[in-house]
């Protein structure tokens, strides 16, 4: 027979173990929260869930919640995780257009060794450009141009490393 109760609290052992309220019956229960391999997941307080009772006598499971944040399209997998009070506290969204989202749209992620690296040749050819001009010399003037007032142009020493974001790698 499969039920549908709700989650009050939850309870860690070897495997999640969930405690139930069941709907049309007295008195709370346990039971063994299933879920596909490497998912790990605790429910909060007042999530509504499956509950079944299996052939071994006295062993029951929640097969899964029912979703009360439904965003994903046609096609698409969002993955998210709810604060204490319900509310929606970050996502990973694997769109239908070949794009996954990492708690937003707003920005976009970088490949950083690879902008380093033309960030690196930018700052290289610049420096290059600031030597050539502070060490140029006019035909017949003997007078080294500088800019400013008698500055020479100062080599650059920008850099883009604290742009980098350690905690998320991609290919």
């Amino acid at each position: 027979m499969i039920s549908t109760v709700t989650i009050s609290s939850t309870i860690e052992t070897l495997y999640r173990e969930v405690k139930v309220l069941l709907y049309r019956k007295s008195g709370a229960r346990t039971a063994a929260q299933v879920a596909p391999f490497g998912i790990d997941s605790a429910p909060p307080k007042d999530m509504i869930a499956i509950y079944a009772e299996t052939e071994n006598k006295g062993q029951k499971v929640i097969l899964g919640y029912l979703n009360r944040n439904l965003a994903a399209d046609d096609g698409e997998t969002r993955f998210y995780s709810l604060k204490a009070d319900g509310s929606l506290s970050q996502t990973i969204w694997l769109r239908n257009d070949g794009t996954m989202e990492i708690g937003g749209s707003a920005n976009f992620m970088v490949r950083f060794n690879q902008l380093k690296a033309g960030f690196d040749q930018l700052k290289s050819d610049h420096n290059a450009l600031v030597t050539a001009f502070n060490s140029h010399v006019h035909a017949g003037s003997g007078v080294i141009p500088t800019p400013g007032v008698g500055i020479p142009a100062p080599a650059s020493i920008a850099s883009i490393d604290t742009a980098k974001i350690t905690e998320i790698k991609t290919s």
